[in-house]
């Protein structure tokens, strides 16, 4: 039933030093459907696949809007990402009446990480079963950072997590020197690009299946002004997913053309 005796609790270590409780919240972050993050100087962009128990039931949601400033995507347990998201907008809303500003994303990232962390030292409770991805924009501009049931959180340029996701982090390391000068358009189009790695053969992206999420800054006038964090769910999606099939249709046309110019260059003729 059990692996070995030291995994009946989250407060014990085995004698390698492994906590196997939260090893195993971490297999609940991998068996959810992926969900890409991507931040540029600009911007930060989620994109997330979303799945429905069966045919008769609603897609989940997985891209959770905190603030003006501030959203997440999550992969695991949706019920356990509900409670970490209503904190964050208490911790967010309270911000706001104590100090009149929205809350750093560094410092509410660093609030779920000690709440999770705790979860990880008492005997009743137990890891979070949820992985997340932060979005979010401050004084120092968008940010990415991710959290695990550890507890652990870390800034990211671009992350993926979930089934499959190893195919759409190959993805974003190929890419990952285009991302910083990206526009709004153009990152959302590589998070789109990035999340079609982790599908099966038999899957597509579709209005019903995928959720984005993009936060920014622009500059107006000479001032920064910020893109409030905007979700784009059902029908909104279809464009964005429109404009990543025609740059993939353009890049393939191209790539077509400098191999056939190839091919004729090296072809030898008969005299």
């Amino acid at each position: 039933m059990f692996r070995n005796n030291y995994d009946n609790d989250v407060i014990t270590f085995s004698p390698q030093g492994r906590i196997f409780q939260v090893e195993y919240a971490q297999e609940a972050v991998k068996q959810g459907s992926a969900v890409v993050g991507l931040v540029s100087k600009t911007h930060a962009v989620l994109v997330a696949l979303k799945r429905n128990a069966e045919d008769l039931s609603s897609y989940q949601k997985k891209v959770i809007p905190i603030d003006n400033h501030l959203g997440l995507a999550l992969a695991g347990l949706a019920s356990d990402a509900r409670v970490l998201s209503n904190f964050m907008k208490r911790q967010a809303l309270g911000s706001k009446m104590t100090y009149g500003r929205p809350i750093p994303v560094e410092r509410i990232v660093n609030d779920i990480g000690y709440r999770a962390q705790g979860n990880t030292q008492q005997y009743s409770n137990r890891p979070y079963g949820v992985g997340l991805l932060v979005a979010g924009v401050d004084a120092t501009g968008p940010h990415l950072f991710e959290f695990s049931p550890s507890g652990m959180t870390q800034e990211m340029v671009a992350c993926a997590i979930g089934a499959r996701s190893q195919m759409s982090r190959t993805y974003l390391e190929r890419q990952l020197d285009q991302f910083e000068k990206c526009g709004r358009e153009e990152l959302v189009v590589h998070g789109v690009r990035a999340l079609k790695e982790s599908l099966s053969q038999d899957k597509e992206l579709t209005v019903e299946n995928c959720s984005i999420g993009v936060v920014g800054i622009s500059d107006a006038e000479g001032k920064r002004k910020l893109e409030a964090f905007k979700l784009y769910d059902g029908a909104d999606v279809g464009p964005l997913l429109e404009r990543a099939a025609e740059g993939e249709a353009k890049n393939e046309s191209e790539m077509e053309g400098q191999t056939e110019g190839t091919a004729g260059e090296s072809m030898e003729v008969d005299s």
